[in-house]
């Protein structure tokens, strides 16, 4: 268990191994407190090499927390568009006015005023308190609690937060012993502490230790497929691998079943544009770009009744076949169908868009693609409109 095991056997080996075996990352050439803070809320639920063009990109346009706070919102949105989750970004937004109005613009070097800022967690604090600044505070991920129950056998539940709490306490005591939180007091019990502060990353041992761990299980103790043991570091003290655990650890109870939803969305399109309307200011995807749809799968008469309702003469009509994108929990299972109409310059009942009650808005391909947010939960139908969204945009 890992409340029983030696971890200080770990350390040494795992920093060596990070020296020879880092990625080269740009939040890691270049780790500013506000640079590893959008890293690693970006990185929530997105693999690293998904991640790397929108940090460029999110990073040139607002290089700052000052920039960040000012940021109109149908920009901020367009900048997250294909990361999901669009309630990371307005929460870092919301934490970015705090930094500038209470921190003159530079997030906070302490653990705790980080863990006040809007959308920042334990993990996140740990992970820019550590690779930013150097604090010893410990930044426990998914893969941090995977790399650390197989080598100690522990089949513990690593959904309990009783559990994560634990290793919290256990991975700080390792890291400054009974002192307090000091950068030139990192693993004071270490014989070779000195020689490999001096060969890391900007000579940030806590910085290394955290993102060496966080890296092991990216790369080769990894959450899917069989891990990477001859390659890894810990290959002499790992216990799972010793009792032939390793596809029984981590323990991770499993969450509710996701909530289903039918929806059935359309691209309507005249000769040039295609319709497009903005989502409530609250829910999901709030405040976003979405193609029209309903609730429902429909059919084609059905769908073209309901065009004809809502005031459009359909010219013809294509199925495109179904698609479904899954969130944390629910499930959209939709049916899409492109209805090309008549332009509707040619029925004055919906020309005035800010009177209609469907709220749609006909809008050239281009435009949609430079300055609307759409999810990429419509990427399936993306290229009946001309467009590409969210993940399946072209670099």
């Amino acid at each position: 268990m890992l409340k029983d095991y030696d971890l200080k056997q770990l350390v040494s080996p795992l920093l060596q191994w990070f020296l020879n075996h880092a990625r080269v990352l740009p939040w890691r050439e270049e780790p500013t407190p506000y640079r590893v803070w959008v890293s690693e809320i970006m990185l929530q639920q997105t693999r690293v090499e998904a991640v790397k063009p929108y940090f460029e990109r999110f990073t040139t346009a607002l290089p700052d927390a000052k920039a960040l706070a000012v940021c109109p919102e149908d920009e901020l949105l367009k900048l997250w568009e294909g990361l999901g989750c669009y309630n990371r970004v307005r929460n870092m937004q919301k934490a970015a006015v705090e930094v500038v109005e209470n921190y003159g613009g530079q997030l906070p070097a302490d653990y705790e005023k980080l863990l006040k800022l809007k959308g920042i967690g334990h993990y996140t604090a740990g992970a820019v308190a550590s690779i930013a600044y150097g604090i010893p505070v410990p930044a426990v991920d998914g893969n941090v609690l995977r790399v650390l129950t197989r080598v100690s056998a522990d089949d513990t539940d690593i959904m309990k937060q009783s559990f994560r709490n634990e290793m919290e306490k256990l991975l700080e005591k390792l890291m400054h012993g009974a002192d307090g939180r000091n950068e030139k007091n990192v693993f004071p019990w270490m014989e070779d502490a000195d020689d490999l502060r001096a060969k890391v990353y900007h000579q940030n041992l806590a910085g290394a230790f955290n993102q060496a761990l966080m890296e092991l299980g990216a790369t080769i103790c990894v959450p899917n497929g069989a891990p990477l043991c001859t390659e890894c570091p810990w290959k002499d003290f790992c216990e799972a691998k010793k009792q032939e655990l390793i596809g029984q650890i981590p323990v991770k109870s499993k969450a509710k079943p996701r909530k289903i939803e039918k929806k059935t969305v359309l691209i309507l399109r005249d000769d040039e544009k295609v319709a497009i309307r903005k989502r409530p200011a609250k829910g999901l995807l709030a405040g976003l770009y979405e193609l029209p749809n309903v609730e429902g799968n429909m059919g084609q008469e059905e769908v073209l009744s309901m065009v004809k309702e809502m005031g459009y003469a359909p010219i013809r009509i294509q199925p495109l076949g179904e698609a479904k994108h899954i969130f944390s929990h629910i499930e959209w299972h939709m049916t899409g169908y492109a209805v090309r109409v008549e332009e509707p310059e040619m029925h004055p009942q919906v020309q005035c868009e800010k009177n209609r009650a469907d709220g749609l808005l006909f809008v050239e391909a281009e435009d949609a693609k430079e300055k609307y947010a759409i999810p990429s939960a419509f990427a399936a139908y993306a290229k009946y409109m001309n467009i590409l969204l969210g993940n399946e945009k072209k670099a």
